[in-house]
């Protein structure tokens, strides 16, 4: 189905059927009138071959505008129309309409609510509606048979005349399993006038909304006899299912749902970061499929929808090939939730699931990670999972993946920042000592170390845990189950780190000594504390080299990015220099606690050589690893290594504990 045709439809005017097909909804029409998330179909095919009066000549339809049921050609219904077209959407409902037809203060579910907001916007004050004809009993709505029903008395206004001794009866449900309780139709939407349904016609119609992407619920309605049923009784939905068919079927609700601009593209990101989105939905598997096509969740890979009765009649061998199969999963109920997670982990996947309702609560806790709708979710359903979403908006779970990324990322760079300048510190004493550095004294002492240490980890090794998101860092697949925090490449950039200061701090040591020595000729107990002064200084600012490049993982840090992003990096910078020179010149806090002299413009040069020399090492490890993963290298530590666990993966699709008796039943006395 397209559009409403015969809205504002030139009565005279002769067009050509197949052009008229061709032209879609744009042919001859001007804008619809009603309200965006809900309208009235005539799909093409009818005008074409069923439309009542039309007379057709050749490849030429004229429009009779002597037709008038239900109204002239080009006219609009008179509101008593849309009144009993639409009542039974507006009483089998326990949604309440927010302030003018708006937002503000709506409760309950949208697609209901989206019901009562066109019959508003026809005139109908709904909430005087509802309360003339309040409920007397109702069949709840359930995901298993997928339909609501409510019984009210009898309303000539509502219902018309003769029906006093009688209770209506209105449902509302799948299109799909509605018709097939059905026996008569509702004559051009008129309550007054019943003929037998037409069944094929409605699947016919079904499926074309559906295909559209539009959620389709039926209207029907119904008659029983006064005293069937008690005030206040919650009825069985074998009341309406479980007989002949009896009911009539007034009409097709077509309400655009559309997906959330923000949402296409943050699964467009999750496909870029290697994160598969699937869809499971209680939705007709045509409205599923449209809607997974608009998400992008339906591509070569994963071409087609499957839907929950098709999952029960699997075993667990073809649930598990179906799970990597299809991305949209339709009229599927909780039981399916749960055996979908089960197959996903059977397939060594990590599962997160959504839900809001009680019986996701297994599916919830069966995942890796349960994500519970914060909104319009149950407590049930929040206390089962880890993760709630404030906002009920898929989007947000791309950003906790991307923090979560962040997070990790981070945390290796705070390992590559500490760990070769705590390697450094004790390192450099000792190989000082191996090759005679300062006349084989110690060229830091132990309050220098520790003075290093302190300062470079509450300055330095902090600065990297607030690091901001990486360029790309949404374009690499996931980390791997048991995965080591540490792996090959990050060991061996804290070994090459440690390497490049320990050489740095000692060569350059090494090097101001044989400057005192030889040019100044001093004697070794007059430069011993210039030379301290100078292991000191190049490992301490070496550390800050470090930091800067191990800012980024990747990317390289000779760019204009290294001076954005974080400016608590440059803050610790300049932290550590004025204490630095602190240390190195104050009379008396110099000499006597940290045993260092005041340096030479000399050394400052060596500091800033060995510096540099240290951050182009560490920048060309990066140049290194990146040219290697363009050449499809493993330059992520993506496969396992000899540090890493790899999960064993069983296969087994056993229920949790109590999973297996999902469906909620009444307690028996």
């Amino acid at each position: 189905e397209e559009e409403y045709w015969g809205e504002g439809a030139d009565i005279a005017k002769q067009i050509s059927a197949k052009e008229a097909i061709k032209g879609g909804a744009g042919t001859s029409r001007h804008t619809h009138k009603g309200k965006k998330d809900f309208q009235y179909t005539m799909s093409p095919s009818v005008i074409e071959e069923n439309m009542g009066n039309a007379e057709t000549t050749g490849k030429t339809l004229k429009v009779d505008y002597n037709d008038t049921v239900p109204v002239r050609q080009g006219g609009s219904p008179e509101q008593s129309f849309f009144r009993q077209a639409l009542i039974g959407g507006v009483l089998c409902s326990k949604c309440t309409l927010g302030k003018d037809g708006g937002r503000e203060g709506e409760i309950g579910n949208p697609t209901e609510l989206s019901i009562l907001r066109a019959t508003y916007w026809t005139g109908v004050d709904v909430n005087v509606l509802k309360d003339a004809s309040p409920i007397i009993a109702e069949v709840p709505f359930s995901s298993e048979y997928k339909f609501m029903a409510t019984v009210h008395s009898s309303n000539p206004e509502n219902d018309g005349p003769g029906l006093e001794d009688k209770l209506i009866i209105h449902v509302k449900g799948a299109p799909d399993r509605m018709v097939a309780l059905c026996d008569k139709q509702a004559k051009a939407g008129m309550i007054g006038e019943t003929e037998p349904i037409n069944r094929d016609f409605w699947i016919e119609q079904i499926a074309i909304l559906s295909s559209h992407g539009l959620r389709v619920l039926a209207l029907l309605r119904g008659t029983l006899d006064k005293g069937a049923v008690s005030e206040g009784e919650q009825l069985k939905p074998e009341l309406v299912r479980d007989r002949e068919p009896w009911l009539t079927l007034v009409g097709l609700c077509a309400i655009v749902d559309p997906p959330r601009p923000e949402c296409v593209v943050a699964i467009e990101e999750a496909h870029h970061a290697s994160v598969r989105v699937a869809m499971i939905t209680g939705d007709h598997k045509d409205t599923a499929l449209a809607i997974g096509a608009q998400l992008g969740l339906v591509d070569s890979e994963h071409p087609s929808a499957i839907t929950g009765p098709e999952l029960d009649a699997m075993n667990d061998d073809e649930m598990k090939k179906a799970v990597m199969t299809y991305n949209v999963f339709a009229r599927a109920s909780p039981e399916n939730k749960i055996r979908i997670v089960k197959a996903l982990q059977a397939q060594g996947q990590v599962a997160s699931m959504t839900g809001d309702g009680v019986n996701d609560a297994p599916a919830l806790k069966a995942a890796d990670m349960g994500v519970a709708m914060g909104k319009e979710g149950t407590d049930v359903a929040r206390e089962a999972a880890e993760m709630i979403l404030a906002d009920d908006n898929f989007a947000t779970i791309i950003v906790a993946v991307r923090e979560g990324r962040v997070v990790w990322d981070n945390l290796r760079k705070v390992l590559m920042v500490n760990t070769p300048i705590n390697n450094a510190q004790g390192l450099s004493v000792l190989f000082g000592l191996i090759i005679g550095v300062n006349d084989s004294q110690l060229i830091l002492t132990g309050i220098q170390v520790l003075y290093c240490n302190l300062i470079c980890a509450v300055t330095l090794g902090f600065v990297t845990a607030v690091e901001p998101a990486e360029d790309g860092i949404m374009d690499v697949p996931p980390r791997r189950v048991g995965k080591r925090l540490i792996g090959r490449y990050l060991f061996l950039r804290i070994a090459l780190g440690t390497v490049a200061l320990v050489c740095a701090t000692v060569g350059g040591t090494a090097w101001a000594e044989n400057v005192f020595r030889e040019e100044y000729n001093l004697e070794q107990q007059e430069y011993v504390d210039f030379v301290r002064s100078q292991a000191s200084n190049t490992l301490t600012f070496g550390a800050c080299f470090v930091t800067l490049s191990a800012r980024f993982s990747y990317n390289s840090a000779l760019h204009p990015r290294l001076f954005t992003g974080n400016k608590y990096a440059w803050y610790s910078v300049g932290i550590v220099t004025v204490l630095q020179v602190a240390i190195t010149y104050i009379p008396g806090l110099n000499t006597v606690i940290f045993q260092m002299g005041p340096m030479k413009a000399f050394q400052w040069g060596i500091v800033a050589l060995m510096g540099v020399a240290t951050f182009i090492i560490m920048e060309c490890e990066k140049a290194v690893r990146r040219g290697l993963k363009a050449q499809g290298k493993d330059t992520d530590d993506t496969g396992y290594g000899f540090m890493d666990t790899p999960p064993e993966i069983d296969g087994d699709m056993a229920l949790p504990k109590g999973a297996s008796h999902l469906k909620l039943t009444e307690l028996k006395d």
